[in-house]
């Protein structure tokens, strides 16, 4: 049996450029951190790789700290040297949540010297959400006024259209392995003139902010992703990618009038389909779907696993039963009309049995 893979929003697999890109430097032995040939050499590929990571994300290669991945990138930003609240959008990621340990943005004071932490492209859903400013220069985002905006865009960049310098934002994260690089590093963004206090201290490395030798293999892999992903945007790969999204949405549709499309009637990542079955718990589709031979997932890779409220749903304005059933499909550049075409017809011939045994 064939397997397919449609979870890209949880990993993408990594990118041929970034597999090559990390082998040859793993053969590199210099310390970055040193003065002579070799150390200058192993320098050499991570300032190469700064300047990829800032083309694709359109910032200076000097605000671009290296960390380990976005969730340590959203941990650095806990330390912003302010008395600020911080109010976090109900739809954010856990490690924006978990890093700020707060109850809601809705609970939080508003207005000037308060920051918006909040995602540009919702993992679990795709859905899109482009905070606004208003006359008097603040940030929006429903009643919630800010002056400063912090930005998740693990999701986004490299799928869609964006830059650091036109969003705005004082700070961004990103992560490496959701671009096609490799797992364990990312980037936090920092506006520059901001100061951020360093959680690891110790060498002084990335310009005071995070001590600790760099990874060079994996800022490479990184690096050489962020380029690829740089070039699949020009040539319109993921409006293909959206076309194959659209196919397997309106093939399922057609067939089951009840299954609701989260998010379908916004602004999406063009690569995502959340969809819901009320009564058939997400997490079982998702192991009979594996068990089919299709790698989906039902919610954020982080939280898969876990027993827990679908907390981004809810705050969308799903019931919990409704909520419960949802699944999430992601697609990628590499996924084929056939591959889409086999999971709809694997995913009613389960959905049937679902009500069967339910009758």
């Amino acid at each position: 049996m064939r397997r397919v893979y449609l979870d890209w929003n949880a990993t993408a697999p990594l990118r041929p450029e970034a597999r090559d890109a990390v082998i040859a430097a793993l053969d590199l032995v210099g310390n970055p951190s040193s003065v002579h040939a070799e150390g200058r050499a192993a320098r050499g590929l991570v300032e190469r790789a700064r300047g990829q990571v800032a083309e694709l994300a359109g910032c200076k290669p000097g605000e671009v700290i290296f960390t380990s991945g976005a969730t340590e990138a959203a941990s650095i930003l806990r330390h912003l040297p302010q008395d600020s609240a911080v109010c976090v959008d109900e739809t954010a990621h856990d490690c924006l949540w978990a890093h700020f340990d707060l109850t809601g943005a809705k609970d939080r004071p508003e207005g000037p010297g308060h920051v918006l932490a909040m995602g540009l492209a919702n993992s679990e859903t795709g859905v899109i959400t482009q905070p606004e400013t208003g006359e008097d220069g603040l940030w929006r985002f429903g009643e919630i006024r800010c002056d400063s905006l912090l930005l998740d865009v693990v999701q986004a960049v490299g799928r869609i259209p964006w830059s650091f310098h036109w969003s705005g934002a004082t700070a961004a994260i990103l992560s490496a392995h959701k671009l096609g690089g490799p797992k364990g590093v990312g980037a936090l963004l920092l506006k520059d003139g901001t100061d951020v206090e360093p959680i690891l201290k110790g060498g002084g490395q990335e310009l005071g902010r995070r001590s600790g030798t760099e990874n060079v293999a994996g800022i490479a892999g990184f690096g050489a992703a962020c380029a690829a992903a740089a070039r699949d945007l020009d040539a319109g790969v993921w409006s293909e990618v959206e076309k194959l999204r659209n196919i397997l949405e309106s093939s399922l549709a057609s067939r089951k009038k009840e299954t609701i499309f989260v998010g379908n009637d916004r602004p999406r990542l063009p690569n995502t389909s959340c969809f819901a079955t009320p009564g058939w718990k997400g997490e079982t589709q998702v192991m009979q779907m594996d068990l089919a031979g299709f790698a989906v997932s039902s919610g954020s890779a982080c939280s898969s696993g876990k027993v827990k409220t679908p907390r981004v749903l809810h705050a969308m304005g799903l019931d919990g039963r409704t909520a419960e059933g949802a699944l999430r499909v992601s697609l990628g550049p590499t996924t084929t009309e056939d591959d889409v075409l086999r999971f709809c017809e694997a995913w009613l011939r389960q959905e049937k049995k679902h009500r069967e045994r339910a009758a």
